[in-house]
Protein backbone atom coordinates (compact mmCIF):
# COMPACT_ATOMS: atom_id res chain seq x y z
CA UNK A 1 0.00 0.00 0.00
CA UNK A 2 1.18 3.68 -0.92
CA UNK A 3 0.08 7.07 0.48
CA UNK A 4 -0.80 9.73 -1.17
CA UNK A 5 -0.84 13.50 0.59
CA UNK A 6 -2.99 16.23 -1.51
CA UNK A 7 -3.23 20.17 0.26
CA UNK A 8 -7.26 20.86 0.83
CA UNK A 9 -9.56 23.54 1.19
CA UNK A 10 -13.37 22.64 1.46
CA UNK A 11 -12.51 19.10 -0.66
CA UNK A 12 -10.52 20.93 -3.48
CA UNK A 13 -7.11 21.07 -3.74
CA UNK A 14 -5.87 24.21 -2.36
CA UNK A 15 -3.77 26.24 -4.98
CA UNK A 16 -1.26 27.47 -2.70
CA UNK A 17 0.51 24.44 -0.88
CA UNK A 18 1.46 26.32 2.65
CA UNK A 19 -2.65 28.25 2.72
CA UNK A 20 -4.36 25.18 2.50
CA UNK A 21 -6.92 24.11 6.08
CA UNK A 22 -5.94 20.44 5.95
CA UNK A 23 -4.27 17.37 3.78
CA UNK A 24 -6.31 14.76 2.75
CA UNK A 25 -3.92 11.83 3.16
CA UNK A 26 -4.84 8.40 0.94
CA UNK A 27 -3.89 5.30 1.34
CA UNK A 28 -4.00 3.27 -2.14
CA UNK A 29 -3.69 -0.73 -2.52
CA UNK A 30 -1.68 -2.01 -5.30
CA UNK A 31 -4.36 -2.05 -7.52
CA UNK A 32 -4.34 1.53 -7.39
CA UNK A 33 -8.05 1.29 -5.75
CA UNK A 34 -8.60 3.62 -2.63
CA UNK A 35 -8.62 2.03 0.53
CA UNK A 36 -8.76 4.66 3.47
CA UNK A 37 -9.07 8.55 3.85
CA UNK A 38 -8.01 10.48 6.70
CA UNK A 39 -7.77 14.38 6.77
CA UNK A 40 -4.32 15.73 8.43
CA UNK A 41 -4.56 18.96 9.92
CA UNK A 42 -2.42 21.68 8.62
CA UNK A 43 -0.16 23.81 10.79
CA UNK A 44 -0.09 27.63 10.42
CA UNK A 45 2.65 29.47 8.71
CA UNK A 46 4.53 28.42 5.69
CA UNK A 47 4.37 24.90 4.46
CA UNK A 48 8.25 24.66 4.17
CA UNK A 49 9.22 26.33 7.53
CA UNK A 50 6.21 24.01 9.70
CA UNK A 51 6.72 20.09 10.40
CA UNK A 52 3.83 19.11 8.00
CA UNK A 53 6.57 17.25 6.36
CA UNK A 54 7.95 15.19 8.83
CA UNK A 55 4.13 14.33 10.07
CA UNK A 56 3.28 13.43 6.71
CA UNK A 57 6.36 11.08 6.35
CA UNK A 58 5.60 9.00 9.78
CA UNK A 59 2.27 8.65 8.36
CA UNK A 60 3.69 6.71 5.36
CA UNK A 61 3.15 9.75 2.83
CA UNK A 62 5.58 9.31 -0.64
CA UNK A 63 3.43 11.17 -3.07
CA UNK A 64 2.19 14.79 -2.65
CA UNK A 65 -0.12 16.38 -5.16
CA UNK A 66 -0.07 20.05 -5.09
CA UNK A 67 -1.36 22.99 -7.35
CA UNK A 68 1.28 25.41 -6.75
CA UNK A 69 4.42 24.52 -4.13
CA UNK A 70 7.58 26.60 -3.34
CA UNK A 71 10.72 25.46 -3.97
CA UNK A 72 11.76 25.47 -0.59
CA UNK A 73 8.28 22.88 0.40
CA UNK A 74 9.59 20.84 -2.37
CA UNK A 75 13.29 20.64 -1.23
CA UNK A 76 11.43 19.77 2.47
CA UNK A 77 9.06 17.14 1.52
CA UNK A 78 12.18 15.63 -0.73
CA UNK A 79 14.42 15.20 2.04
CA UNK A 80 11.62 13.53 3.56
CA UNK A 81 10.92 10.72 1.35
CA UNK A 82 8.42 12.62 -0.70
CA UNK A 83 7.84 12.98 -3.91
CA UNK A 84 6.01 15.92 -5.31
CA UNK A 85 3.59 16.27 -8.22
CA UNK A 86 2.97 20.05 -9.12
CA UNK A 87 -0.21 21.52 -11.23
CA UNK A 88 -3.19 19.64 -9.78
CA UNK A 89 -6.50 21.32 -9.46
CA UNK A 90 -9.96 20.40 -8.25
CA UNK A 91 -11.74 18.17 -6.40
CA UNK A 92 -9.13 15.90 -4.32
CA UNK A 93 -10.49 12.10 -5.64
CA UNK A 94 -10.95 13.14 -8.67
CA UNK A 95 -7.42 14.40 -8.60
CA UNK A 96 -5.91 11.28 -7.28
CA UNK A 97 -7.86 9.23 -9.62
CA UNK A 98 -6.97 11.06 -12.07
CA UNK A 99 -2.88 10.62 -10.86
CA UNK A 100 -3.44 6.94 -10.42
CA UNK A 101 -4.68 6.57 -14.02
CA UNK A 102 -1.54 8.08 -14.88
CA UNK A 103 -2.65 11.87 -15.71
CA UNK A 104 0.27 14.22 -14.90
CA UNK A 105 -0.25 17.83 -13.96
CA UNK A 106 1.89 20.52 -14.97
CA UNK A 107 4.94 19.87 -13.81
CA UNK A 108 6.03 23.76 -13.92
CA UNK A 109 3.75 24.99 -11.51
CA UNK A 110 5.87 26.00 -8.69
CA UNK A 111 5.00 29.06 -6.99
CA UNK A 112 7.81 31.54 -7.55
CA UNK A 113 6.35 35.14 -6.54
CA UNK A 114 5.00 37.79 -3.95
CA UNK A 115 1.15 37.01 -3.14
CA UNK A 116 -1.64 39.86 -2.25
CA UNK A 117 -1.02 39.01 1.65
CA UNK A 118 2.37 39.74 1.13
CA UNK A 119 3.99 36.51 1.51
CA UNK A 120 6.88 35.52 -0.89
CA UNK A 121 7.02 31.80 -2.24
CA UNK A 122 10.35 31.67 -4.44
CA UNK A 123 12.48 30.78 -1.06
Amino acid sequence: MKKVALPSRENMVDGHFGHCEYFTVYTINSDNSIAGKEIVASPNGCGCKSNIASVLSEKGVKTMLAGNIGGGAVNTLSSHGITVHTGYSGEVETVLNRFLGGEAGDSTANCDHTHEDGHSCNH
